[in-house]
């Protein structure tokens, strides 16, 4: 089933990650609060993110699975609390899941390789980036791998 908020698309059908781990293995590879925000869909809080305010240039990678995800260049200052970009480094590298939960209708962004929860896409909100779009993202599930 396919279906979209605005201009993001989303799916909820068959899917497959390609790196695939047992919950014991997730566990002994990421630190608790790791767990808690990669495998749990949880939420680091707002202003504490490692990554909140870099402005290092480099490639983001899942915390999890090492997967490229977001480039440095894409990144910008939202003052939302978290990480922002505009876009992902290529569309193919996340997957959006149709989140209803605490009340409210969101896109939940993950990672395609590991299935690992990132954090969040907005759009329609008026920072004038060039793709009206805000993934919001939290700084445990990546890492920052600076440019040479």
């Amino acid at each position: 089933m396919s279906e979209s908020v605005g201009n993001t698309s989303y799916f909820q059908n068959s899917y497959a990650p390609s790196v695939v781990k047992t919950d014991e293995e997730w566990r002994a590879e990421l630190s608790p609060e790791e767990y808690r925000v990669l495998r749990q869909a949880g939420t680091e809080r707002a202003f504490v993110g490692e990554y909140t305010d870099t402005h290092t240039a480099g490639i983001y990678q899942c915390r999890a699975c090492g997967a490229e995800l977001f480039r440095s260049n894409e990144k910008f200052d939202s003052h939302c609390g978290w990480p922002s970009f505009f876009a992902p480094l290529a569309e193919e590298r996340v997957r959006y899941i149709h989140d209803r939960s605490m009340g409210m209708d969101r896109v939940e962004v993950r990672c395609a390789a590991c299935d690992s929860h990132l954090g969040h896409v907005f759009e329609g909100e008026g920072y004038g980036t060039p793709t009206d779009q805000r993934y919001c993202i939290n700084s445990v599930s990546m890492k920052l791998v600076p440019a040479e």
